[in-house]
């Protein structure tokens, strides 16, 4: 309560609370503006049938993220996933493009232009998803169970419209998201993704108390918490490896002789791996959704690797394995062991007991590889919650309490709070040499 009080008593820490909450009440806002074109009330009708069959589909993981907007065909239908993907299809062509790896060198300018080449992407996959979207609608296949016409007039300027509604939409999104991490307090698209992370608890812990009585219901709130504080150990936790700088004389002055260390987390690649590995298992349920029914193939992938109402042991193997497999993969992307080694060489920084250079590099490796393991292991039984929460307690897939949004409420919710205590604490700095 003191640390409250202080935030509410500093005027600009307040501005800039305000002025988030601001972006994301109208955020919240545009989720339940509908997009033009569609039949709103037919709209609604279909959502509800279908919401929970929704959650095992290919849009589930856009759903969750949208904080239902998606299901409501809102004009932020698409939510911050287009961004997202974006931001990860730019940082994963560093390793395929030099000039992008040149850019990211460069310091600030060249950041600059990666986040300028992200927005145009982002564009262009907004377009591509509202096009998606809107064909799954005009053929039936987007609300399982629905034969209701949602959209009355399929003319071209009607379906034009509607794209760039959605596209919009995401570009506005983005913008806000831009706002708040500059003007506001945390980052501006983890809030957003928070805030609709966040609004999807009640309903999910609302259908657990009609269906399994509030004896359930308390047991998940226990064991949630018994998670969460686990989930905020092991997101904290990290390894330290000491580094030393040896003394270097430049012009008269003596520099260097100083102590580090590099801080690797157990938890290094985040969400990312949950994110991809829920979308490769969604193209085999994209596929078996444009073939025949009755065909054979068809039939082993909806029993198979389709999440239903039924656990799948083949499912659940496939799904830890692609987490496993991800999560090395993308921290081999992101940690860059090489260029570490030689940045540290280079300013005559070196591990104890280690040689600088290659082995250094092979030190680092050997490091991340081994922390890494535990941190794959526990992404792959956080993200296996949901799936157990589907079978035995009658959720949907997007419960809430595991997997990417257990992870991402206790990330964006740790790193704000951070971002807060460091305010307090440069504004208290400013008043002691007032």
């Amino acid at each position: 309560m003191n640390a409250i009080v202080r935030v509410l008593r500093t005027p600009e820490l307040r501005a800039k609370i305000l002025f988030t909450l601001g972006l994301l009440a109208v955020y919240r806002l545009g989720v339940f503006i509908p997009t033009p074109g569609f039949d709103y009330t037919n709209v609604m009708v279909c959502s509800d049938q279908a919401s929970a069959a929704q959650g095992g589909s290919v849009l589930g993981m856009v759903s969750l993220f949208s904080g239902g907007a998606l299901l409501q065909l809102s004009i932020f239908s698409l939510g911050v996933m287009p961004y997202i993907t974006a931001s990860i299809i730019i940082q994963l062509l560093r390793v395929v493009i030099p000039r992008f790896e040149a850019l990211h060198k460069e310091g600030q300018s060249g950041t600059a232009k990666l986040t300028q080449y992200t927005r145009y992407l982002t564009i262009g996959l907004a377009v591509l998803q509202a096009t998606t979207i809107i064909t799954l609608v005009r053929s039936g296949n987007f609300f399982t169970g629905c034969n209701l016409t949602l959209i009355p007039d399929e003319s071209i300027v009607t379906l034009v419209l509607m794209v760039l509604t959605m596209t919009v939409g995401t570009v506005l999104i983005m913008w806000m998201g831009e706002m708040i991490t500059e003007r506001g307090i945390g980052n501006g698209m983890s809030l957003l993704i928070f805030t609709s992370i966040a609004a999807s608890f009640p309903a999910a812990l609302g259908q657990i108390w009609q269906l399994q009585g509030w004896m359930t219901f308390a047991l998940v709130i226990v064991i949630a918490l018994v998670v969460m504080l686990g989930v905020v150990f092991v997101e904290q936790s990290q390894r330290r490896i000491p580094v030393q700088y040896a003394k270097r004389m430049v012009g008269r002055r003596m520099y260097g002789g100083t102590s580090t260390y590099i801080p690797i987390k157990v938890n290094q690649a985040g969400v990312i791996p949950v994110i991809f590995a829920s979308s490769i298992l969604a193209l085999p349920q994209m596929a078996a959704s444009f073939g025949d029914p009755s065909a054979g193939w068809v039939q082993w992938i909806n029993t198979h690797l389709v999440m239903g109402f039924t656990f799948s042991w083949i499912y659940a193997a496939v799904y830890v394995a692609l987490i496993v497999f991800f999560a090395f993969f993308y921290v081999s992307i992101t940690f860059n062991a090489e260029e570490i080694a030689d940045n540290m060489k280079k300013y005559g920084g070196f591990v104890p007991n280690v040689r600088a250079g290659r082995p250094t590099e092979k030190y680092l490796t050997y490091v991340i590889n081994r922390i890494q393991t535990p941190g794959a292991i526990y992404l792959a039984v956080i993200s296996l919650i949901p799936l157990f929460a589907l079978v035995y307690l009658g959720a949907s897939q997007n419960f809430p309490l595991g997997g990417a949004s257990l992870l991402i409420i206790i990330g964006v919710g740790l790193d704000t709070v951070k971002q807060i205590s460091a305010k307090l604490q440069q504004h208290h700095y400013e008043g002691i040499l007032r």
